[in-house]
């Protein structure tokens, strides 16, 4: 393992750790949600699981969130985590252990980065494997989560919530972070996600509505596979969720580098 610090377009440190394997297979790239990092259990059981399977990984945390790298959380957007997703890559390119085509998997936020650079460079995806994903942000607008809070975030310019992993502390998000997110639409460009596709969802998610990822699967054009979770919340971190999708991903993983 390999923990390092590049470099964004913006000249922020981003910090990333490289798990190489012997005779790798390929490589696959893993990406936490919104607020997430590459320390949560569901990004580290899967980076695993490729990892058991023959793959390196690449996992970092991306800017403006709770991880190792620059920024504040308060500034996170769609836009800042698909550019360091794509700032990563463009990095990894440079390193001996790039192999292509790769795997992407992202959860929330880092689904909806990984599946817009998909769409932007589908020849060099492997697979891709977006969790819980964020769709678009006409779609979050009206989930239960969002719409009951949307009207006196925009009038504040604020969202303050409880942070999940840090009782009794709280994280602040700017209006500012929806209007960005209203920019983007994975539907748009569906049609260039012609690579195998695995789609998860827990069926207690009030962020990715699991409607909202059938709505997605049944657009998408090619090999696909879709799974709902039960009991399973937005973020996943109960032994039993995370065991029965490392499950998922171990026979996806096989049948796609078959």
């Amino acid at each position: 393992m390999q923990k390092l610090t590049i470099k964004n377009r913006k000249n922020q440190n981003i910090v990333v750790v490289v798990d190489e394997v012997e005779n790798a297979k390929g490589l696959a790239f893993v990406l936490h949600g919104l607020g997430g990092s590459k320390e949560q259990p569901q990004i580290q059981s899967t980076a695993e699981v490729f990892r058991e399977s023959g793959y390196s990984t690449i996992v970092f945390d991306a800017t403006n969130t709770f991880g190792e790298s620059d920024g504040n959380y308060e500034d996170a957007t769609v836009t800042n985590y698909y550019e360091d997703l794509t700032d990563v890559i463009g990095w990894a390119k440079t390193q001996h252990v790039y192999r292509e085509p790769f795997f992407l998997s992202g959860h929330s936020l880092g689904g909806m980065a990984i599946a817009l650079y998909a769409e932007a460079h589908p020849e060099e995806i492997k697979g891709l494997a977006p969790m819980s994903t964020v769709i678009s942000g006409e779609l979050s607008m009206q989930t239960p989560k969002h719409k009951n809070i949307a009207e006196e975030w925009k009038k504040t310019g604020w969202r303050i919530t409880e942070r999940n992993s840090k009782p009794g502390a709280f994280k602040k998000l700017k209006w500012s972070h929806m209007e960005d997110r209203m920019k983007y639409d994975i539907l748009k460009d569906i049609e260039t996600l012609t690579m195998p596709v695995l789609i998860i969802v827990g069926d207690q998610d009030e962020v990715a509505l699991p409607e909202h990822q059938k709505m997605l699967f049944e657009k998408l054009p090619g090999k696909k596979e879709f799974h709902v979770i039960k009991n399973a919340p937005h973020t996943f971190v109960e032994k039993q969720h995370l065991d029965e999708i490392a499950e998922i991903f171990r026979k996806w993983i096989a049948k796609v580098g078959e």
